[in-house]
């Protein structure tokens, strides 16, 4: 009997994933990593890891039958993707945590406990798929078959050893409600639990003012200004804006103003039209190929800049420094450093890499 590793989270998703791979007749073993440590406030109560989740994912786990256990994760996740997401920040950029936490935290430790307890699979509740296409020998990451919830974005991180080794039998439903539906004609407790929002460590938005707490320093105040030079007013500290933001800015002009560029050295905050925001190339930096080019010259794919975009036509082109530079048909609006490239070919991602 193969033996598989369920990451559970306390919700209905990764609850449902240990019960398909339950009924599918695995040794499942169902564990929850805790990553956050609530600390003078700095961490709401509504974060994830709460004592709640636990006991949730625990009852799952009695009812299949499972063994459980929580792994205490606290630090690694402070350095690998809090204090990764403050620096991304601090640096200009506008990250995506659960990029961070995927590669480090589920794909990284947790994968290496799965090896470690002699286990075949690492399961999540991740909405994608993975296929072996036997002419390459090759495995391929794979857009869900609910495009709605499609997580195939945070995913591009996965090497060819990790995806022999890892199940997403969520990918399979088409829609949310089966999955829901799967849940509580089995008694599962969280069958109804809401879904989880926005980044797990910061729940109610506020990005700003979590860095603030948890570095001890307020943002500095510096200067709006055109690309030419021209001072408009002050803004409140660069971690409050971000690229295409228009809202807040509170500049009085002729026409709308967006911010098109953050500079870091500085302290300013470069506004211009929405013209200026759009750009028909992008660089990206530690790119992962799942499926690597066969020759030298660009590739045609489509390519999403963030989670939530929409796929546009492009050609990637790896160069020599490892960086892979993207140029699309048509200029994109608002890409933003410190996200992510994701490149498809139809459903299948080829790879991915940071925006620089």
């Amino acid at each position: 009997m193969s033996k598989a590793l369920i990451a559970m989270s306390g919700g209905v998703d990764s609850s449902a994933a240990a019960l398909v791979m339950k009924n599918a007749g695995y040794e499942c073993i169902g564990v929850m990593m805790k990553l956050i440590r609530n600390e003078n406030g700095i961490f709401s109560e509504k974060s994830c890891c709460t004592a709640d989740d636990a006991e949730d994912a625990r009852n799952v786990a009695r009812s299949l039958g499972m063994k459980f256990y929580v792994f205490n994760f606290t630090e690694e996740f402070g350095k690998n993707v809090i204090d990764e997401f403050i620096s991304s920040y601090q640096r200009g950029e506008t990250p995506n945590p659960c990029i961070d936490c995927n590669r480090t935290m589920k794909f990284g430790l947790l994968y290496s406990k799965a090896v470690e307890l002699g286990c075949d699979f690492l399961v999540t509740g991740h909405y994608a798929r993975v296929e072996f296409d036997e002419k390459t020998g090759l495995y391929h990451l794979k857009k869900a078959l609910n495009k709605a919830k499609d997580q195939s974005y945070v995913l591009y991180n996965l090497t060819q050893e990790q995806l022999a080794h890892v199940k997403f039998p969520l990918g399979e439903f088409s829609d949310k409600s089966e999955v829901r539906k799967l849940a509580e004609q089995s008694g599962l407790v969280v069958a109804s639990k809401r879904d989880s929002q926005d980044i797990c460590f910061v729940p109610d938005g506020k990005y700003a003012d979590f860095i603030a707490d948890r570095t001890g320093k307020i943002p500095e105040k510096g200067e709006f200004v055109l690309s030419d030079g021209t001072v408009l007013g002050e803004h409140n500290g660069l971690l409050n804006y971000t690229i295409g933001q228009r809202k807040g800015l509170g500049i009085s002009y002729s026409e709308p103003l967006y911010v098109v560029k953050k500079c870091v050295k500085s302290n300013k905050i470069v506004l211009g039209t929405e013209k200026e925001l759009y750009s028909d190339t992008l660089r990206a930096r530690d790119f992962n190929w799942i499926i690597p080019p066969k020759a030298q010259e660009p590739v045609e794919v489509g390519v999403k800049t963030r989670y939530r975009a929409a796929e546009f036509p492009a050609k990637a082109a790896a160069l020599p420094d490892g960086t892979v530079e993207i140029r699309f048909e048509t200029p994109q609006k608002a890409i933003c450093s410190g996200q992510s490239a994701v490149l498809y070919c139809g459903d299948t991602v080829i790879g991915g890499g940071i925006i620089m």
